[in-house]
């Protein structure tokens, strides 16, 4: 049986200044929109405190950010609890707008610091970073992504560019309505050279939303596009493959993206 989600308490909607009456759970993630206002629980309080102040000071041209809300006592997070404004859409496979838009959003935060956080966390997808950037070692599984990981790691090359706060999540948490901008709800930061992201949201798109290798042609103006592709492919080979829980499918969507990285190399 599925455990029933919770709403927000009343206390909790009150400080943000919404009325727990009007709140609908959001299909496919754990927030519930309460008239204007989306909150959302809070499982790392770092984090959620640095989205909202980081998002709070983005404005970017042609993107529509889900702005944080504060309590009525100044507070981001009360009671495991964060808010932002509604930003209205749905995920679409409108793959070369999610790249683009992975550009415009890291022209923006280019000069943010290094979240602090960042050194301490010891997730898969952490780990699976660190492994694709040679900064740790670990056994991968052939049969779930380490094969390709072995044929493709010995093409890596330095990367001269500079490291900066990127999402690294962009794939389907993009939202488009219509022929508004594209929206913005969330950030899950990485410090990887800017366009890292966006060859994540590349080979994310190859691998499982259906896009063809011209995608990642198309973007090859990109700086060292070519090795960012290639890091961002092994990071989900490593990923995939130190995932209890990773499937078949998965793993064919990547061995699809690996394929059209190798012949870009």
């Amino acid at each position: 049986m599925v455990a029933r989600r919770e709403p927000p308490p009343a206390h909790v909607c009150a400080a943000f200044g919404t009325d727990a009456a009007s709140a609908e759970p959001l299909p496919g993630t754990g927030a519930w929109r309460c008239d204007g206002l989306v909150l959302r629980p809070v499982s790392d309080r770092a984090h959620a405190v640095w989205l909202a102040r980081t998002l709070a000071a983005l404005d970017v041209p042609d993107l529509r950010i889900a702005h944080p809300v504060r309590t009525t006592d100044g507070r981001w997070v009360i009671a495991g609890w964060s808010a932002s404004r509604f930003v209205s859409g749905t995920p679409e496979h409108r793959h070369d707008a999610v790249v683009l838009t992975a550009v415009k959003l890291h022209q923006a935060t280019a000069q943010l610091p290094r979240p602090d956080f960042l050194s301490g966390r010891t997730g898969i997808a952490a780990v699976a970073e660190r492994i694709a950037w040679q900064e740790q070692d670990a056994e991968l599984d052939e049969t779930k992504g380490g094969r390709w990981f072995e044929i493709l790691a010995p093409a890596r090359k330095p990367v001269e560019l500079p490291d900066q706060v990127v999402h690294g999540e962009l794939f389907g948490n993009v939202l488009f309505d219509g022929d508004a901008p594209p929206g913005i709800v969330d950030f899950v930061p990485h410090y990887r050279p800017a366009e890292w992201g966006a060859a994540v949201a590349a080979v994310d798109a190859v691998a499982w939303g259906g896009a063809d290798g011209e995608l990642l042609r198309r973007w090859a103006h990109l700086p060292e596009w070519p090795q960012l592709l290639l890091r961002a492919v092994l990071f989900r080979l490593a990923f995939n493959s130190l995932h209890p829980r990773s499937t078949a499918s998965a793993l064919d969507g990547l061995r699809a993206a690996a394929s059209e990285v190798s012949d870009i190399l």
